[in-house]
């Protein structure tokens, strides 16, 4: 483990009876509260679109000192993009381990931001040089392209960071991806991913944390509300369907 805990330190919260955006959001709310603990090597944050899981992703990306655009650990920013508000007020408590990962040489931190929206972009982009990959992901499905960036960056002890990476993954390529996860974990690398994916969900000895209006709460797999709804669609479609289809 690197991270034991991500807070937001009191002198930076707001003194007023309202907090602003994104302090508002429920989830924000209780990590400014309560901080969130990390207990496991892998960790998942689950949730509906809008309940804040992939701000949250985000902004422990940019508080470990990663990219908040995506990309690898110890490599400069090449936009003038700032952090998000989240990102700026983050901390993290560590443990000996993972102090050493960030304060050591910039070119030996291990670690990777993939962030769906703009991973396809970025992997063109650095296709080829040195210390990405050697493929061109220009010339592969997407599907392909992120497993190509998994296989080549998430496969040392490291920090790696996941925003809904399932976006482009078949269901034969989540299970590739869920092994991989458990492995890293298994190999002293913590990872936190945020995701809609039950399967990825269901990694091995992962700890799943799930997020909505309530805040976030730890939970397991089988009651997950994801994983009921994946049930009951495809146990009975119709039942959903008929909201959809009627008039």
């Amino acid at each position: 483990m690197l991270a034991r805990r991500a807070y937001i330190p009191e002198e930076l919260l707001s003194r007023g009876s309202r907090r602003p955006w994104p302090l508002d959001v429920p989830c924000v709310a209780q990590l400014a509260d309560e901080g969130m603990t990390f207990e496991r090597p892998v960790t998942f944050l689950v949730g509906e679109n809008g309940s804040g899981k992939s701000t949250l992703v985000e902004a422990f990306a940019e508080a470990w000192g990663l990219d908040g655009q995506g990309g690898r650990a110890g490599r400069k920013y090449v936009n003038d993009r700032p952090k998000s508000e989240l990102g700026e007020m983050v901390r993290f408590e560590t443990t000996a381990l993972g102090a050493r990962h960030r304060i050591g040489p910039r070119t030996k931190r291990k670690g990777y931001f993939l962030r769906a929206e703009t991973a396809f972009g970025f992997m063109n982009a650095v296709s080829g040089m040195n210390g990405y990959w050697d493929e061109d992901t220009s010339e592969m499905s997407h599907g392909e392209g992120f497993l190509t960036v998994f296989a080549a960056m998430f496969r040392e002890p490291g920090f790696y960071l996941m925003d809904e990476p399932e976006a482009a993954l078949s269901f034969q390529s989540c299970l590739r991806l869920m092994h991989l996860m458990y492995e890293l974990g298994k190999s002293g690398a913590q990872i936190i991913c945020a995701t809609h994916s039950p399967i990825l969900a269901s990694t091995p000895d992962a700890d799943i944390i799930e997020v909505g209006e309530h805040g976030f709460q730890r939970t397991k797999w089988e009651d997950l509300a994801l994983v009921d709804h994946w049930r009951r669609y495809m146990a009975t479609p119709e039942v959903y369907l008929r909201y959809v289809t009627e008039e």
